[in-house]
């Protein structure tokens, strides 16, 4: 599995057998996680139809595992065992990630969400950092966009946070866009 570490949280790119584990029930995907899904799983926003997106895409692009989903999860306790190494259990906190592979222009569409308990905790941008620097270590990525609401005002926090600037009106009914460069370009 691919995973990327924050201070706080672990991402975990989707799979083809994470996703289907995760439509099969959420203790399916807690087993293959190793963390707890909370009652309130999936995150606002995601339904069964973005959990089908994903299996469908993962299933047409065996290689586009990082460019779909990651799971977000976060060690809620932390203790040291006998081997000197961290232990602490882990719960899934949000989800969010990319909406395919580079196009030909280098752009990729990043998304996030976090369950409603969870929110306010800083996770959504830490997690959308750790993504943008992943997708900005592939040479071939220029720029990262995001689209959201105007009246999601939280969400355009995390994208200013997060050094996105408003870029126009999105490509969704009443959504406005915001993008990111690659560093020096």
């Amino acid at each position: 599995m691919l995973h990327l570490r924050t201070e706080r949280l672990q991402l975990v790119a989707a799979t083809l057998e994470l996703a289907r584990a995760e439509l099969a029930g959420p203790r399916r995907l807690e087993t293959l996680l190793g963390a707890h899904v909370p009652p309130s799983w999936p995150p606002p926003l995601n339904d069964e139809k973005s959990l089908r997106w994903t299996i469908d895409y993962l299933t047409a692009n065996p290689d586009g595992v990082g460019w779909g989903a990651w799971y977000f999860l976060h060690r809620v306790s932390s203790s040291r065992v006998s081997s000197g190494r961290e232990h602490g259990e882990l719960r899934a906190v949000g989800l969010g990630g990319f909406t395919g592979k580079p196009t030909s222009a280098g752009v990729v569409e990043i998304g996030y969400s976090i369950v409603p308990e969870c929110h306010r905790f800083g996770f959504a941008p830490e997690a959308v950092r750790a993504l943008v620097a992943w997708a900005f270590a592939h040479r071939e990525v220029k720029r990262v966009t995001a689209q959201t609401l105007p009246a999601l005002r939280p969400s355009i926090r995390v994208l200013e946070k997060c050094g996105f600037t408003f870029a126009g009106t999105g490509s969704e009914e009443g959504a406005i866009a915001y993008a990111l460069e690659r560093p020096g370009s």
